[in-house]
């Protein structure tokens, strides 16, 4: 397949202004391209991931991408797949949060290639020094305020109790002149974007062509939900789970994917994985026989996190999800520890209580909420559903010591197969 065909076949393309002259295009010689991205955060979420990976797919097939961050554009905020106005951010503070994206973008993209290297641009560079008085003069008189309010990114908002500022309805012409200023100096002749961009990248198709007499494309992808039909946005779905791992722990981030419904797993290998077309397909043949396994789940969750985090971070996410689920805790690093510790209920011990004998199982379990009462504790035990350490707790008698202490300081309680609790021993 060529590349239009695989993203075709990837569910990415919802629409294109024009897919065959695209397509026609593409086989000449390789093509600029743009994708834009929102710094009203310090950080991407997953849901900015498939735009981001849209660009590598296009860079692998030897294109050349450009990364645009709307420092100007943020001031205003886009109106798009929004039923309120977007808070306004200053300019301190949309240039702080581009430097942070800045860092995160270079795992996905690659700035250093010999080939075709990624550009990153700021709108801000040219759209700051520009008087309103010149934009409307050279911009805003090649736009039809009809064509504008048709557009379904302003439509729905006029119908909306909140309605639209001019300051939003403008954001169009913002957007389209970011296009025209790429197409002049970058010679970039397609945008790429989220189907709530639509209206404004055919803005801007639509004034290169006015301005300048050449043709522009644009295509968008679908945007991404969960089985609930929910965007993944900044407060909702995969906007709650950030590229930046002080925000989402690496593990945390794999268990967002590894917990994906049986229903969308293999969209979500399609859409936000490398992987070929058929190995994706043999997973998804796995999948369908036996969903129980999960290893349609297993294999997206360690794509996207090695993508995201590096194959290390992933590794030591894979294990630390191994011992929420059981695994031996043989040869586990203090730091996977650390991110289960953050995952589960955490409770102070005296350490002074595991000297000489020790302390029995049962009072830990009852200090650790696992177990409402002795008696309870001692009944799970005898059950054989009580683990310390990730290591079945046969006799009721059993007391924990520091020689039972992981890495000087924790002792680790589970009880059934997935109800941990940690102690965290001070003095």
């Amino acid at each position: 397949m060529n590349l239009l065909e695989d993203l075709q076949w990837r569910d990415l393309v919802a629409n294109c202004t024009d897919l065959d002259g695209l397509g026609l295009r593409m086989a000449s010689r390789p093509i600029t391209l743009y994708c834009g991205f929102d710094p009203s955060r310090d950080s991407l979420h997953v849901g900015n991931l498939i735009g981001q990976l849209m660009l590598r797919r296009f860079q692998l097939a030897g294109h050349h991408p450009i990364l645009l961050a709307g420092g100007a554009t943020g001031m205003i905020g886009d109106p798009g797949g929004r039923s309120t106005e977007r808070n306004l951010l200053d300019r301190a503070e949309l240039v702080h949060n581009v430097a942070c994206i800045k860092r995160q973008l270079a795992r996905f993209i690659d700035f250093d290639s010999k080939q075709n290297p990624a550009r990153l641009v700021d709108n801000a560079d040219w759209t700051a020094s520009v008087s309103y008085l010149d934009f409307h003069r050279d911009i805003g008189k090649h736009f039809s305020v009809n064509v504008m309010l048709a557009k379904d990114s302003v439509r729905s908002r006029l119908e909306s109790d909140s309605g639209i500022s001019y300051t939003e309805f403008s954001y169009m012409l913002l957007q389209a002149n970011d296009f025209l200023h790429l197409r002049e100096t970058h010679d970039c002749e397609l945008q790429v974007g989220g189907t709530d961009q639509y209206g404004n990248i055919t803005a801007g198709v639509d004034l290169i062509r006015k301005k300048l007499g050449v043709v522009a494309w644009g295509l968008v992808f679908p945007l991404i939900t969960d089985a609930a039909g929910q965007k993944f946005g900044k407060s909702t779905g995969g906007g709650s789970v950030w590229l930046d791992p002080a925000k989402t722990s690496p593990y945390r981030f794999y268990q967002f994917f590894i917990n994906s419904e049986d229903s969308m797993v293999v969209e979500y290998l399609k859409k936000f994985t490398l992987l070929p077309r058929e190995q994706i397909e043999a997973l998804a043949v796995e999948h369908g026989q036996n969903p129980g396994a999960r290893t349609a789940q297993k294999a997206l969750a360690r794509e996207v996190a090695a993508l995201v985090h590096g194959p290390s971070a992933c590794d030591d996410a894979v294990r630390a999800s191994e011992i929420m689920f059981g695994g031996g805790l043989e040869g586990v690093t203090e730091a996977v520890f650390q991110e289960v510790v953050g995952e589960v209920p955490t409770r102070d011990f005296e350490k002074a209580k595991l000297a000489g004998s020790g302390a029995s199982v049962i009072d830990l379990l009852v200090h650790a909420g696992l177990c409402p009462s002795k008696g309870q504790a001692r009944k799970d035990i005898e059950s054989g559903g009580i683990y310390l350490n990730n290591v079945r707790v046969t006799e009721v008698a059993r007391a924990a010591t520091t020689v039972d202490l992981l890495f000087g300081q924790f002792l680790l309680l589970r009880k059934g197969k997935r109800t941990y609790a940690v102690l965290k021993i001070v003095s």
